[in-house]
């Protein structure tokens, strides 16, 4: 654990890499269901230089149902451990139920990172007694229903200040502030407007003095923008990370994290006038 908390250092910015074990997720859902068939793709974007890997039970996808906590254990938890037998990577569990949060982290995750920002009951208590890093995210309703005509009367704003409130509670709850992260939510609760204004002012999160994780890969609003369907929004994906940590984001949520790190690695080079080429081929 760093200084800040933190299962890394964020003094650059990190890729996390996106494992869905779901049937139903808009990206990858099906794909990696079968346990040999994650691991694959988790060992795959450890080679590819991930800092930390992302494991989700539940398809947050708009229109998704609730998946049960016995279902949502079955197909994390085994995962989990397999994962931090053979690599040694940092591991997040990507849940809103304080019971898998507990029982995850007994098996080796490093961090919770939860789409309802631990507004479920008990959730705050749980992370607060497991000691490790929490995202916060933003999210307007759910998603069964979240993508009904959301509205806003002003979306940075707005957003900005939920997750004010939510880092109140959260602190407020035991939760240590250098454990926290926060996320806009791009795509949940959100129209195409709504997701462009909050990637033009993502700078502006930063005065909640917190690192911003984001993720956007492979989302609806770059279909909507490109006319691309979800397999091939490679391209988007990666330049919509490096527009995040242009504005200030530290972590980028990625299914693609060879393309990403080397656009982030270009970036790095020719922004940082004390990049060498000795840090070729280093995270960030």
């Amino acid at each position: 654990m760093y200084p800040s908390g933190l299962p890394f250092d964020l003094s650059v910015p990190r890729v996390m890499g996106i494992l869905n074990v779901t049937p139903d997720s808009f990206s990858d859902g099906g794909r990696f269901l079968v346990a040999d068939d994650a691991l694959i793709q988790a060992e795959r974007m450890v080679a590819e230089g991930a800092d930390i890997l992302d494991i989700g039970g539940e398809s947050t996808r708009p229109g998704a149902s609730a998946v049960s906590l016995d279902e949502e254990m079955a197909r994390v938890l085994p995962l989990i451990e397999r994962v931090a037998a053979e690599f040694d990577i940092p591991v997040s569990v990507d849940t809103s139920k304080p019971e898998l949060m507990r029982a995850a982290v007994a098996t080796g995750p490093a961090m919770i990172n939860d789409v309802s920002a631990l507004r479920a009951p008990g959730s705050v208590a749980a992370v607060a007694a497991l000691g490790v890093p929490v995202c916060l995210m933003h999210m307007q309703g759910e998603p069964r229903t979240m993508q009904s005509a959301p509205q806003y009367d002003d979306v940075l704003a707005d957003i900005i200040r939920y997750l004010g409130d939510r880092v109140g509670v959260c602190v407020a709850g035991g939760i240590a502030r250098e454990r926290l992260l926060l996320d806009p939510g791009f795509g949940f609760g959100k129209t195409l407007q709504h997701n462009l204004a909050l990637l033009r002012g993502l700078g502006q999160f930063r005065q909640l003095g917190f690192p911003i994780m984001v993720g956007i890969s492979r989302k609806s609003m770059l279909g909507e923008v490109t006319g691309r369907p979800v397999g091939e929004r490679q391209s988007a994906s990666v330049a919509a990370a490096l527009m995040a940590v242009e504005r200030g984001a530290r972590v980028v949520r990625v299914h693609d994290v060879a393309a990403t790190l080397d656009a982030l690695r270009l970036w790095r080079a020719a922004t940082d006038p004390a990049w060498q080429a000795s840090d070729a081929g280093g995270s960030g």
